[in-house]
């Protein structure tokens, strides 16, 4: 549940499982107001190679490795803009809300799914992890 965070507004969770994972060449802890990591996590879904980042189709048997941050509503419009949230869920992702098992806590996270149009013919990626991806292909 979201719960308060002061002048920069109410905190929500992410799970990141991409470029903005920590190390990650759109670190999520560049951006402002800075988030907070809660936990390292991982979701029901299939991984694909985009080329240069990765997007996840949320279901099935399958797992994508992340990590979790608290964020505020303003880092949240600018992680919006990052992956392209458009209306009618019309934009390159599609921002969900997933419960996302976090050690003995359960956390509701905004997950950016890329559009199922973007992974056609796509290469998946079997690990389910985008960093540990990349430096097997470097």
């Amino acid at each position: 549940m979201p719960h308060s965070a002061g002048p920069a507004g109410p905190t929500r969770h992410v799970f990141v499982y991409g470029t903005l994972r920590a190390g990650g060449r759109n670190d999520i802890a560049r951006f402002s107001p800075a988030p907070e990591h809660v936990a390292d996590a991982s979701i029901a879904g299939t991984l694909y190679d985009l080329g240069s980042y990765p997007g996840a189709v949320l279901g099935g048997t399958a797992r994508v490795v992340g990590e979790i941050y608290a964020i505020t509503s303003a880092l949240e419009a600018q992680l919006d803009l990052l992956e392209e949230v458009k209306p009618g869920d019309s934009g390159e992702y599609i921002k969900r809300e997933l419960k996302v098992q976090a050690g003995a806590k359960e956390l509701v996270c905004l997950v950016y799914e890329i559009h199922p149009k973007r992974i056609v013919g796509r290469p998946v990626i079997a690990s389910g992890d985008w960093l540990t991806h990349m430096r097997s292909i470097s």
